[in-house]
């Protein structure tokens, strides 16, 4: 589902603020990369680069890491808004899908030797230029890196991305070494780190801390086998424990779930529709109610959380969220009860998505109740809040609270249908016998923006068993520049941070909280190593080729970290442009269990090798959905826990 027009926006007072931008005044520097300001003098370009960095933790004994992030110093916009960083320094650690950034000016990544995003496998080479290594384990991690595409040449990123996640709570080294320009000609080190590598400093030194510590980093890596010798610059991060990540979100979970009991939450009917059509006999609105943890009585859009004494979001008294749902009962329920399952909508939509004819087809063909509910944070309703966090970062913690509540309203919403519907006539026939299967397991089906958050819903969800992620992916803060739906609300971003390097540190920014709210914060206890009171979870993928708002290389970078097989032969020789495509996902063929990953073909281009969206053929983003051999793989999969091969041994391939 494509976000919704700038134009056709409910949203003035948001576009109003957008357009002030414009004339606000030249944007206000950042504090410069100096000593003594918060910032890390190892990269004069920008204040936080290199990003991210242990340079802005602090050590903090009560913390799963023994650090807490302490940024001091952040962007700012337009206005001269700085990015106050309170909600930041909550965390323990970075993102476990962080981008690393810094900026090399001059380098040529194709001279160097850098790994591109079509030859992972040349990341983990004894000589790569790029190194990034779990200094624990010594293990060094797979990655690609490009230049920031959408920038000036004096301004853009060396963006280096894992091509699976992060360890939690694992502490990483990063080098740059050997890097060359055009002509081939080596880089030299700017003139800080020159002096960081050089003989030991006087306390006096205003490098002296740096320096000292730098000495670690360097230890580390020379361990490793990767000494000074060509090195360009170096530093070091710690990756945030699934505690900092997803504490707070299993906090109002176990809370909310424990005030509710074995039963189910309350709920009010208040449409029913009969005959809707040749395939659902009954479409059914509502409301449930559920704890509501934001700050706002309501949890309005632009609420964040409200927090306790003792750190964790907290309920105010008497506070409660109403949840909307939607739920299409097909014709086939009325012999045979249905099976349950939650719906996730598209991006920025709302649960009226249920009744799309892709999700009725479902329903119809495979014997389903779906219900649904608003992704809120991200939903019709947010847009305007959306908006004004591209104005300033400082908001984002908005959109990644609500999303956070948006979980909890779905489990309450799938505590509803699998614990209370079957006794309202609205879920009964002319008997009184329910339409919902009793007994019968939950799953959840989501879309787009569903097939992302429907990642996080799963590993958090205690009643859920198996999910499946229609064209899905991880990690915003990779997604967003590659997808065809971003460039009319990057525009908000250009006019609030104009500047493309400070663009880029603004995602990685965002990413840390958005953490919290998408699949990216969870996809290590979204299969295997379930959260507490969590049970283990299957997960299949479906991937559109060349998909326009969904770049399909975050969805195999999800594919590595849940460890899910990928269908093959998957797609026909010479479709990919990758050296090794699908490098590191392991395979089936006719069926398997797990979790499994399937590539639909309909035909589109492959996409661009750099961070910009597809611009060039149809946009297959809606086909795997619409295909009825790609729903009968999906209620295989719901029913029965097994991915089956639907496709006659060969590649998926769809005629559009």
């Amino acid at each position: 589902m494509r976000l919704l027009s700038l134009r056709a926006l409910p949203a003035a007072a948001a576009l109003t603020l957008a357009a002030a931008l414009v004339s606000a005044p030249p944007s206000v520097p950042a504090a410069s990369a100096g000593t003594g300001d918060g910032c890390d003098p190892i990269d004069p370009a920008s204040c936080l680069l290199p990003f991210p960095s242990d340079w802005y933790t602090k050590a903090d004994p009560h913390t799963a890491t023994g650090l807490r992030v302490n940024m001091t110093t952040t962007l700012k916009n337009a206005l001269g808004l700085p990015v106050s960083p309170d909600a930041w320094n909550r965390a323990d650690g970075f993102s476990p899908g962080s981008d690393l950034l810094a900026r090399v000016p001059g380098v040529d990544l194709a001279r160097s030797g850098a790994a591109p995003v079509t030859d992972i496998g040349a990341s983990l080479k004894p000589d790569a230029p790029i190194v990034l290594l779990d200094t624990a384990t010594g293990q060094r991690w797979p990655y690609w890196a490009e230049l920031d595409a959408n920038a000036p040449d004096d301004r853009k990123a060396l963006i280096v991305r894992p091509a699976k996640n992060l360890v939690e709570g694992h502490h990483y080294a990063v080098a740059l070494r050997n890097l060359r320009d055009a002509s081939g000609n080596l880089l030299k080190p700017n003139a800080a780190f020159s002096k960081i590598l050089g003989p030991a400093l006087p306390s006096t030194d205003p490098l002296y801390a740096r320096q000292k510590a730098e000495k670690k980093v360097l230890a580390d890596l020379a361990g490793r086998g990767v000494g000074t010798n060509g090195l360009y610059l170096a530093w070091d991060f710690t990756v945030a424990s699934a505690q900092s990540i997803a504490g707070p979100m299993l906090h109002i979970r176990d809370d909310a779930l424990r005030k509710l009991g074995n039963g189910a939450p309350s709920f009010l009917v208040t449409k029913v529709t009969n005959d809707v059509d040749a395939k659902i006999a009954r479409e059914v609105k509502g409301i449930v109610w559920a704890p509501s943890y934001l700050d706002q009585y309501g949890g309005l859009p632009g609420s964040s959380f409200h927090y306790g004494k003792d750190g964790l979001p907290s309920q105010l008294p008497g506070n409660s969220q109403a949840v909307p749902f939607q739920c299409e009962i097909p014709k086939a329920a009325f012999g045979k009860p249905a099976n349950p399952a939650l719906y996730g909508h598209g991006l920025l939509g709302s649960e009226g998505e249920v009744d799309a004819g892709n999700v009725k087809a479902m329903a119809a063909e495979h014997d389903f109740v779906f219900c649904a509910t608003k992704w809120i944070g991200m939903s019709d309703e947010d847009v305007p809040n959306v908006i004004s966090a591209l104005a300033d970062i400082t908001r984002f913690r908005t959109v990644a609270d609500r999303l956070q509540q948006s979980m909890l309203n779905f489990v309450f919403l799938g505590r509803a249908m699998t614990r209370g519907f079957a006794g309202d006539t609205a879920f009964q026939d002319a008997a009184g016998k329910p339409l919902i299967a009793p007994g019968a397991p939950l799953t959840y089906d989501g879309n787009s923006q569903g097939g992302i958050m429907g990642g996080a819903l799963t590993a958090v969800s205690p009643d859920l068993h198996r999910s499946v992620l229609g064209v899905p992916a991880m990690n915003y803060s990779t997604l967003l520049n590659r997808s065809a739906d971003f460039p009319q609300y990057a525009k908000v971003l250009d006019l609030s941070y104009p500047d493309k390097l400070d663009q880029q540190i603004g995602l990685a920014l965002i990413q840390m909280l958005w953490d919290r709210g998408e699949a990216d914060g969870y996809a290590w206890h979204m299969t295997d190593h379930p959260y507490p009171g969590t049970p283990k979870h299957q997960v299949l993928m479906h991937v559109a080729f060349g998909d326009h708002q969904v770049a399909t290389v975050a969805a195999e970078v999800e594919a590595r970290t849940i460890g899910a097989r990928i269908h093959a032969p998957t797609v026909t020789p010479g479709r990919s442009l990758d050296t090794v495509p699908y490098w590191g996902i392991p395979t089936f063929g006719a069926s398997t269990g797990g979790s499994a990953m399937v590539v639909w073909d309909s035909g589109s281009p492959a996409p661009p090798t750099t961070n910009t969206p597809p611009t060039e053929g149809r946009d297959p983003h809606s086909d795997p959905r619409s295909n009825a051999d790609a729903r009968k793989q999906k209620a295989t999969f719901l029913t029965t826990g097994r991915t089956v091969d639907v496709c006659a041994g060969g590649p998926c391939v769809i005629t559009p």
